[in-house]
C-alpha cells in the first residue's frame, strides 16, 4: 500500500512543503484509509477461520481466490492515489473489497453446508441457522458499504470516500450500540430476559465478538515489519545500481567510484533499516509482557503499523535531495515526524495495557514490577528522541543533517546503555527515599527525647 506514497517523484527544483500539499497529502490519506481497511478484512478473515477448523479441496481453492482479490489491492490503490477525482480507482478498490467479502460468505454457506468442517461447539449446536446469520451478517456489513461506495463514485466521490471510512468505524460504532443497548436493559428488568436469550446465542467459546488473540495480533504485526524492512532493500535495488555504460564512460570503468555516489542513499538505507528494526524490537518487548490483547490495545497496533508503513517514505525523502536544501530540512522533519507515531501509539499501547494491568500483563511488568521502569523508559525512547531532533531541526536548520544522523546512531546505543541507566536512577532514588526516610526518623526520635524534658520543665 505504501508503494505509490514512497516513490511520488518530487523534482528537486520544486518545494516539498508544495508537494506535500499538492502530491502526498492526498495519497497518505488514501494509504491510512485503505490500510484500515485491509485490517478489517484481515480480522473478518480471522475470525471466519475461528469458525470453520478443517479446510477441503474447495475452501483452499475458495481462499486462495480471496487472497489473489487481497493482493491486487495495492493496485487498485495506486489508481486511488494519483487519479483521486476520477472514480474508476474507487469503484475498483470497492469492487474488489466486495469480491472478497462475498468469497468470505461463500466460504461460510460451504462450511454450514458441511457440519464437519466447523467448530465442535457449532456443529453440536441446535442453532446453526441462527449461527450462520450472524457470522455471514458480521462478514458482509463491510462489502454492503463498499457496494454502496462503488455505485456513488460515479455520483459524488466524497460520498464514496464517506462510506469507505465507515467500514473502518462501523464495528466499533456496532459494539457502542450494543453497549448503550445493554446499559438501557439495566433500566428496564422487564426485557433482560429476552436480551440474556438472545445474548447465550451470540456467545461462542471461541468468542467472535472478543478481541483478536495476542498471537494473531504479534503474526499480522511482525509480518507488517518483514514487509516494510523488505521494500527498504528493493528500493537500494532499483535505484541504486549505476548503469553499466555510465561506469564506463564518465567512471573509466571504477564500479567503487561509480558507488561513491550513492553514499548518501545507502546511509539513508542502514538509518531507516535500524528505526524499523528498533521499533520491531521495542514491540516484540512490550507483547512478551501481554498476556491479553484489548479491543483498545489492537486498534492503537494498528495505528501504529500505519505509519510503519510510512518510513518507506522517509527513506526515500531522505536520501533524494541534495544536503543543506530546504527540502531535506522538510524531508527530515516529516521522517521524524513518521517516526514519533509510529513510537508513540507503541507507548500508548502500554499505557493501555497499565490501564488494565491485571487482565492484560505479567506479574512482573505490573506497575511497580521489576521490569516497569525499564519497559517505560525503551517505549518513551524513540517518541522523546524522535520530538527532539524535530524541534532542534527547526531551531538549528543549519545542522539538521547532522543532528538527524546522530539520532539515528545514537539511538542503538541507547538501548544498550538503557537498562544500566534505568538501574542506575532506581538505585539512586532508593537512595535518595532512603536519607528521606532516615531524616524522618531522627527527627521523629529527636522529637520523643525532647518531649519529657519538656514535660518535666
Amino acid at each position: 500500500m505504501i508503494l505509490p506514497v514512497a516513490h511520488t517523484k518530487i523534482h528537486p527544483d520544486q518545494k516539498l512543503g508544495e508537494s506535500v500539499q499538492q502530491l502526498l497529502l492526498t495519497k497518505i490519506a488514501v494509504y491510512l484509509m485503505t490500510f484500515l481497511i485491509v485490517t478489517v478484512a484481515w480480522a473478518a478473515h480471522v475470525r471466519l477461520f475461528q469458525v470453520i477448523e478443517l479446510i477441503d479441496d474447495v475452501l483452499a481453492l475458495l481462499n486462495l481466490a480471496c487472497m489473489m482479490i487481497i493482493t491486487f489491492l495495492p493496485y487498485t490503490f495506486s489508481l486511488m492515489a494519483s487519479f483521486p477525482g476520477v472514480p474508476f480507482g474507487i469503484f475498483l478498490f470497492s469492487v474488489c473489497a466486495v469480491v472478497i467479502g462475498l468469497i468470505q460468505a461463500v466460504i461460510v454457506v460451504y462450511g454450514f453446508y458441511h457440519p464437519h468442517l466447523l467448530n465442535q461447539q457449532i456443529q453440536v449446536s441446535e442453532n446453526q441457522n441462527f449461527y450462520k446469520r450472524h457470522i455471514l451478517k458480521i462478514i458482509l456489513r463491510g462489502p454492503a458499504l463498499c457496494f454502496l461506495a462503488a455505485i456513488f463514485s460515479f455520483f459524488f466521490i466524497p460520498l464514496s470516500y464517506l462510506l469507505l471510512g465507515l467500514v473502518i468505524v462501523f464495528p466499533h460504532l456496532s459494539r457502542f450500540i450494543t453497549w448503550c443497548k445493554t446499559k438501557i436493559v439495566d433500566f428496564f428488568p422487564g426485557h433482560r430476559d429476552e436480551e440474556e436469550a438472545s445474548y447465550s446465542l451470540e456467545t461462542f467459546s471461541f468468542y467472535l465478538s472478543e478481541p483478536l488473540s495476542k498471537e494473531r495480533v504479534e503474526a499480522f504485526s511482525d509480518g507488517v515489519y518483514a514487509i516494510v524492512a523488505t521494500l527498504l532493500i528493493l528500493d537500494i535495488c532499483e535505484d541504486n545500481v549505476p548503469d553499466p555504460r555510465e561506469v564506463g564512460e564518465k567512471f573509466h570503468g571504477s564500479l567503487l567510484e561509480a558507488l561513491s555516489e550513492y553514499g548518501p542513499n545507502y546511509l539513508a538505507y542502514f538509518g531507516s533499516f535500524v528505526t524499523i528494526g528498533l521499533l520491531w524490537f521495542v514491540h516484540h518487548s512490550l507483547f512478551l509482557y501481554v498476556t491479553k490483547a484489548t479491543r483498545l490495545m489492537g486498534l492503537l497496533n494498528i495505528l501504529s503499523l500505519a505509519f510503519i508503513g510510512g518510513l518507506p517514505l522517509a527513506y526515500q525523502l531522505t536520501s533524494e535531495f541534495a544536503e543543506k536544501s530546504h527540502n531535506e530540512i522538510e524531508a527530515i522533519q516529516v521522517s521524524c515526524v513518521i517516526t514519533f507515531f509510529a513510537s508513540i501509539f507503541q507507548f500508548a499501547i502500554w499505557t493501555t495495557a497499565l490501564l488494565h494491568e491485571r487482565e492484560t500483563l505479567h506479574p512482573f511488568a505490573r506497575y511497580g514490577g521489576k521490569e516497569h521502569a525499564f519497559m517505560f523508559a525503551k517505549l518513551a525512547l524513540y517518541p522523546c528522541v524522535s520530538l527532539g531532533a524535530f524541534f532542534l531541526t527547526c531551531l538549528l536548520s543549519e545542522f539538521s543533517t547532522e543532528i538527524f544522523h546522530l539520532m539515528q546512531i545514537v539511538i542503538p546505543f541507547a538501548f544498550l546503555a538503557l537498562r544500566i541507566f534505568v538501574r542506575i536512577s532506581l538505585t539512586v532514588i532508593k537512595s535518595v527515599m532512603s536519607l528521606s526516610r532516615r531524616k524522618v526518623v531522627l527527627l521523629e526520635e529527636e522529637e520523643a527525647c525532647l518531649s519529657p524534658t519538656e514535660t518535666h520543665s
